[in-house]
């Protein structure tokens, strides 16, 4: 009777979840918008290109080099965006590729940033980054603070621009879902809270779109159960990545 019961109450979740799921995700765009903001423009066999740590990489084959391509994408909330785009925007013939490595910080994105970013000459450039440039000062020994984390990604984005003049960057809001296995409360907050200010302070100063992820994960746990959207509080599990995507897209407007 009870895994009856508890069948029946996390199918019942689900079906919440998915209703609302894009609710949230509008929701917190609207809050959480930076005044005058812009929205994303996408030209003909524009590229579009997803850059990050784990949450990003998400179990994709990097020896995959197509566009477009489940396997290059990896599972996560750039495979859900990316089915979205394709869906919405086939007459544009878009081309999305994903090169999100994880455990990296800032410094490791630039490590590797003409390979992974510039060779691809994207027309839009979404960058997640920021949960391990923190997390790991807690686990794995790293001695960044917020200011090597806020002035390695102003140095990162203000090279790309110099580089790339023309390309439409999308900054993700870096988050933490309190409640998951990974995330102590007294030792993340508000310390955690600094990057995500760094980050929404960058994006006004390089003219980015913003893409409020820990506010639409903290409207989301009103409806679920934390553990709903993240096990672990820092890598999404399926709804927690539909959430990203429907937020995503909802920030970019496409």
């Amino acid at each position: 009777m009870n895994t009856r019961r508890d069948f029946l109450k996390r199918a019942a979740l689900a079906g919440v979840g998915a209703a609302l799921i894009p609710k949230i995700a509008g929701a917190a765009v609207r809050e959480q918008q930076i005044a005058n903001a812009k929205k994303i423009t996408l030209k003909k066999d524009g590229v579009i290109l997803f850059q990050g740590d784990s949450i990003t990489d998400c179990g994709r084959k990097r020896e995959s080099i197509n566009c477009n391509n489940a396997d290059q994408l990896g599972l996560g909330y750039a495979l859900f965006t990316a089915t979205g785009i394709l869906k919405r925007h086939a007459d544009k013939l878009p081309k999305i590729y994903n090169r999100g490595i994880s455990g990296h910080k800032v410094f490791q994105l630039r490590e590797r940033w003409e390979i992974d970013t510039l060779a691809f000459m994207p027309d839009v450039l979404s960058i997640l980054i920021g949960v391990n440039d923190y997390w790991h000062t807690l686990s794995g020994g790293y001695k960044g603070t917020v200011e090597i984390y806020e002035n390695d990604l102003r140095s990162l984005l203000k090279y790309t621009k110099e580089k790339l003049p023309a390309t439409q960057l999308i900054l993700c809001e870096p988050f933490a879902v309190k409640g998951g296995s990974a995330i102590n409360e007294e030792t993340w907050f508000p310390a955690f809270d600094d990057y995500r200010k760094s980050l929404k302070k960058l994006a006004v100063e390089f003219d980015a779109v913003f893409v409020p992820f820990q506010s639409a994960f903290d409207e989301a746990v009103k409806v679920a159960p934390p553990t709903y959207w993240s096990a672990d509080g820092v890598h999404p599990d399926l709804p927690g990545r539909q959430l990203m995507a429907d937020t995503w897209l909802a920030a970019t407007g496409l």
